[in-house]
């Protein structure tokens, strides 16, 4: 019986969107130990220098730094040990063939817990030029412009 229905988003990557266009996403779930979910429990994750590659037929979770539970023992974990997402085959397949495109690369997005469960969506990432950024930039101040604009135009009718 899974514990909390809904979810509960534990760390996200605020730097993924900006840094890279995200052209396909996968939930996947986490093969993890004891005091790792503990750890996630409390919130403590971090996703900024993680990416996934696949080893054997199996997709690997690497650099995602998930720190030490704080009333942990020697059974602790290591904080940025490999860790094996759980996806089906063909989904497998997928990610196998986008990774061999040049360019492409397999990035966290966010770790959450889904009905109880550890998911981490990960996303096939293509990176993003310094003017490809600038010109995300300049969209996104220019909608907030236009959405100032439109509220402040609401405001004195």
């Amino acid at each position: 019986m899974a514990r909390d229905p809904g979810r509960t988003l534990v760390a996200q990557n605020r730097r993924a969107r900006h840094d890279y266009h995200i052209e396909d996403t996968f939930e996947a779930g986490l093969v993890l130990v004891g005091t790792e979910v503990k750890s996630l429990r409390e919130g403590r994750a971090s996703l900024v220098d993680g990416y996934a590659m696949v080893r054997d037929g199996e997709v690997w979770l690497y650099n995602v730094h998930i720190p030490e539970y704080t009333q942990g023992t020697w059974t602790n974990h290591e904080p940025r040990r490999p860790r094996k997402l759980l996806l089906h085959r063909e989904q497998i397949r997928k990610l196998n063939a986008k990774t061999q495109e040049s360019g492409l690369t397999v990035i966290p997005l966010r770790v959450y817990f889904k009905d109880g469960y550890a998911k981490v969506e990960i996303g096939v990432a293509r990176g993003k030029r310094s003017y490809d950024k600038r010109q995300s930039i300049a969209a996104r101040e220019a909608k907030r412009d236009a959405d100032r604009a439109m509220a402040r135009r609401g405001r004195d009718d």
